[in-house]
Parts: C-alpha cells; structure tokens; sequence
C-alpha cells in the first residue's frame, strides 16, 4: 500500500511522522511534494493530491477520510480507531471534519503548487 502525503505541511508531516514510527513494512510512505511519478501513480493532479490523503491499494485509489481508516488498519497502535471510525454514523461525521479541516489545510499549502 502506498500513502500519498503532502511533507511540506507541518500539521501533516507531524501526523505522519507518527505512523512511520509504527516502521510497517506494508506501507510506503510517498511525499506528494513536487512529484511528478505520484501524480501519474494515482491519475490525480497536484492540486488534487495536495487536496485530500490519497491511499493507492493494488489498483484502487482512495482518498480523505476513508484513506486514512486504511491506515489505521494497518497500524496496530492506531487500529481502534480504524475499528470505531469505520462505524456509518461515526464515518459520516469523521468525513465532515476531514473534509472541513482537508480544506483549510489546503489553502494554507497551496502555495507550494506548481505554476
């Protein structure tokens, strides 16, 4: 699986930072940051990477919310709350936030956008 993050955001760096510490060897942690090879890796421009977390597992693209339950389903440590976020009622309203705090994020980093 590999996890399509923006490194030059501070808050998502930090956040990232967290889970390579876990060092599972199933993820491969790819910076978004003026690459090229993830934007034909995941068939999604710049600006839509810097957008959302995006998740490439096997052929399939995920993004927001959903991408980062299949994160936490591969971290042990972080598992429960893959297990209680997944829940309908509870994803519905994770997936508000995300998108809500995903935006500011993004227009505080689109700066860093190519031309």
């Amino acid at each position: 699986m590999k996890v399509y993050f923006n490194n030059s955001c501070k808050i998502c760096k930090a956040e990232i930072d967290l889970y390579k510490k876990e060092k599972i060897q199933e993820i491969d942690w790819v910076d978004i940051t003026n690459n090229d090879l993830a934007e034909k890796e995941t068939s999604k421009n710049s600006k839509e990477l810097l957008r959302r977390l995006h998740v490439k597992e096997g052929e399939e693209i995920i993004q927001g919310a959903a991408a980062f339950l299949l994160v936490w389903k591969n971290i042990p440590k972080y598992k429960f709350l893959y297990n209680f976020l997944r829940l309908p009622i509870i994803f519905n309203l994770f997936s508000l936030v995300y998108e809500i705090v995903a935006f500011f994020l993004y227009l505080k980093n689109k700066k860093q956008l190519k031309g």
